[in-house]
């Protein structure tokens, strides 16, 4: 009997995890038709349920609490000092200088704040006294659940000024996301992308996915790389954007694969910063100079089968996205054709037309005709990641995304505002979990 060994015992496994549970559903792998749409993804059936959000508004959340303060280091001088040797902040500075400059967008003070919410970058009871703050309430989060989880502690009375903050190193710190010792060594995370299947980055669990989807709807290259030059156009215009020289979809092209079917433009940056926003409850929000109101909130997990990889690997997230739209456009009272700019989380710029098609701004299987023929850049009738997001702006893990969300509703975005912006959509959709917040006026 021969001996399977490296990669092909990997995908042997791979191939009999597959027999076993078929890919959408339980059956013999055989049958399934590799370009055959996902069935819950059919547009008429995602049509139908967001009128029907629209039609139905249930409160919950909606426009308990608004974003009141926003604060951010400077990109592109902790990129320089990194270069340069002259580091001057670890992931705590960062942050709480990021949060001196959103304490003073608000125009509060520290004694203002009695809730706070740190990045999982940074350790909670150090950044707290860091920043002295005794909070009565407090927790760690990412970005979009710590604004989910602010709007919560609001509502219930357990805070009224929730200051989330982020700080993150990891680019002076020398944090590896790839190969042998990427980050997160023995983690969950770890099994969850690399362990079982012999990948050495998050970036080739990425690449294995979207050349599937790009199998099954025909989305090119080129269309991809739409996403890369729009937010280079974003970037362009940012005075704080870390890669401000515009490409070509011609330029994308030639560029080298890191995995293919993703080039190097496709992938994230990495580099030091920190982030905070200052929420506060609707009430006291109508003493601020310049509130944003967080209209909307919705996330969906989907763990079963998480890591078999079979939610990424078959589905591309676009279930738990549908159940999010559901929420989301349900709870804020309005639907994709009433928002003027998505923020999509892009560690890789794939994230944007499984976006596209999950929250139904285009047909199953249509992203890459939008992408061609609709386009993302700023001028379009949906831009989409204005500042330049993960892959040209700075890869701030979604805290940025926050800001530029808040700032467009707030017409101060300068040169790449996008006129007369009411309504703003954030989604994430990372590690199985997708989530989504509405800002608006």
């Amino acid at each position: 009997m021969p001996v399977l060994r490296g990669g092909a015992f990997v995908f042997a496994y791979i191939f009999w995890r597959w027999r076993l549970s078929g890919v959408h559903q339980a059956g013999d792998f055989s049958s399934f038709d590799l370009h055959s749409p996902i069935e819950d993804s059919s547009p008429n059936m995602l049509a139908m349920r967001i009128r029907e959000a629209e039609s139905v508004v249930t409160p919950g959340l909606s426009k308990v609490a608004a974003v009141v303060g926003v604060g951010h280091t400077d990109w592109r001088q902790d990129y320089a000092a990194v270069r340069e040797g002259k580091v001057k902040y670890d992931s705590i500075g960062l942050g709480s200088l990021a949060f001196v400059r959103a304490l003073e967008d608000a125009g509060l003070t520290r004694d203002d704040v009695d809730g706070l919410i740190v990045g999982p970058t940074t350790p909670y009871e150090r950044m707290g006294e860091v920043l002295g703050i005794d909070a009565k309430w407090g927790g760690q989060a990412d970005a979009m659940l710590g604004v989910i989880q602010a709007c919560m502690a609001i509502k219930s009375g357990l805070a009224e000024v929730v200051a989330l903050v982020y700080g993150n190193n990891q680019r002076s710190g020398k944090v590896n996301y790839g190969g042998s010792n990427a980050a997160g060594g023995a983690s969950f995370l770890s099994y969850v992308y690399h362990a079982p299947w012999g990948f050495t980055s998050q970036g080739a669990l990425y690449a294995m996915m979207f050349r599937r989807y790009m199998e099954e709807t025909g989305l090119t290259s080129a269309e991809l790389g739409e996403v890369a030059v729009a937010q280079r156009i974003g970037a362009s215009l940012n005075p704080n954007a870390l890669m401000q020289q515009r490409i070509t979809v011609e330029d994308y092209l030639a560029s080298e694969f890191i995995c293919e079917p993703l080039h190097i433009f496709d992938y994230c940056l990495i580099n030091d910063g920190g982030v905070a926003l200052i929420i506060t409850s609707a009430e006291r929000a109508r003493k601020a100079a310049n509130p944003v109101m967080i209209h909307g909130v919705g996330r969906y997990d989907l763990n079963t089968g998480a890591t078999s990889l079979e939610p990424r690997l078959t589905e591309y997230y676009l279930p738990a996205q549908q159940k999010v739209a559901e929420q989301v456009f349900n709870m804020a009272g309005v639907g994709p054709k009433d928002m003027d700019t998505l923020q999509v989380y892009d560690s890789f710029s794939c994230h944007i037309p499984l976006a596209l098609e999950g929250y139904g701004y285009c047909p199953a299987g249509g992203a890459g005709k939008f992408l061609r023929e609709e386009g993302v850049a700023l001028g379009r009738r949906l831009p989409v990641n204005t500042s330049g997001g993960h892959l040209s702006e700075s890869y701030m893990q979604g805290w940025a995304h926050q800001v530029e969300a808040v700032r467009q509703v707030r017409g101060i975005c300068g040169e790449r505002q996008v006129p007369d912006c009411r309504f703003v959509h954030y989604s994430s959709d990372v590690a199985g979990k997708a989530v989504s917040i509405i800002y608006g006026r």
